[in-house]
């Protein structure tokens, strides 16, 4: 069965983060290789046709280098079968219901809708036959449950981020059994990639952040 993952980036890095605050050694798993990690996941007639990875670009520059370097060793291992689909940053206007003070805090826009759009499209276009949806954002149920009614031969399931948990999408999930990605560490552990990831022609490479080391 063709596969593909969608991987809520910001819902799977911060939980990967929180996760790494309760065991340290979850911290590897920052310098992941997408697609080695979700292949163990696949059934013996499944095949992963690509892994979407739906992020936007850090505001901060060393937070945006760190992705960009995970990013560039992933497209330098696995090419067409990791993809990248960008939303935004933009400024928020917040006030203080304290202080009665107003500020400006950056918000992740698109995502969710880029989300939806690429799993209603896919199958529409007859391009999947199984999804794997990556988050626990309750916001993505009605395009679940559009799916559900209208493309029947598409299986669905729901990976949840470490830490990550919504009992309204666990409900929304098609099939009984959700997959809690903290309890699979082992599969985490078997998907690091080398400090260095070397393009096989060696014209270009990526480097594990030292921040992550």
């Amino acid at each position: 069965m063709r596969t593909v993952f969608y991987v809520d980036g910001f819902n799977f890095y911060y939980g990967l983060k929180k996760q790494k605050t309760i065991d340290s050694k979850w911290k590897l798993a920052y310098w992941i290789d997408f697609v080695k990690l979700f292949e163990q996941f696949l059934g013996h007639n499944d095949s992963l046709v690509q892994v979407k990875y739906f992020t936007a670009d850090p505001l901060s520059s060393g937070k945006k280098s760190r992705q960009s370097a995970l990013f560039k060793a992933n497209d330098i291992i696995n090419g067409d079968k990791f993809k990248i689909v960008r939303g935004k940053y933009v400024d928020r206007d917040f006030m203080c219901q304290n202080c009665q003070t107003h500020f400006t805090k950056p918000e992740e826009k698109r995502t969710d809708v880029n989300i939806a759009t690429h799993l209603i499209g896919d199958c529409a276009l007859g391009s999947v036959d199984k999804i794997v949806l990556v988050t626990a954002d309750s916001d993505l149920i009605p395009p679940v449950e559009f799916i559900k009614i209208n493309f029947k031969n598409v299986k669905l399931k729901v990976y949840f981020p470490p830490t990550s948990f919504s009992t309204d999408l666990a409900h929304a999930n098609p099939n009984p059994k959700v997959i809690l990605l903290k309890d699979n560490f082992k599969k985490f552990e078997n998907a690091v990639m080398a400090d260095t990831v070397v393009k096989n022609d060696g014209s270009d490479s990526a480097i594990i952040p030292a921040h992550w080391k």
